[in-house]
């Protein structure tokens, strides 16, 4: 795996999402209760944010059209008609937030189901 340094801990509050650009990749890093996701930013529906979404339990809502995506497998959560986001290999080392920009995959609905 090739982790890349993000940003502290700290700088992502509990149940929030911010935004990061490297190169053409657009990201959202989430807290989840001190446990960091890290998923495509933009909605499949109609590229909203979803870094600014609400967080609900291991989810987060579109902003724009209130679609649901699992913060863990990218699967939509309610729309089956939905695309899958891809999610990032994330991990914490020394109070920075790492993420794996090469490994980023969607799952498909039999791989996340497993």
């Amino acid at each position: 795996m090739t982790w890349t340094k993000i940003t502290r801990v700290e700088n992502i509050p509990p149940r929030e999402g911010r935004p990061v650009r490297i190169g053409e990749l657009e990201i959202a890093i989430f807290n989840v209760n001190g446990r960091f996701l890290t998923i495509e930013n933009a909605c499949p529906h109609r590229g909203g944010p979803l870094c600014d979404g609400i967080v609900t339990g291991t989810a987060v809502v579109c902003p724009l059209h209130g679609r649901h995506f699992d913060l863990e497998t990218g699967m939509p959560v309610r729309a089956a008609e939905a695309k899958c986001l891809a999610v990032f290999p994330t991990r914490v080392e020394d109070g920075v937030v790492l993420v794996d920009l090469t490994a980023g995959r969607a799952f498909n609905e039999s791989e996340a189901a497993a």
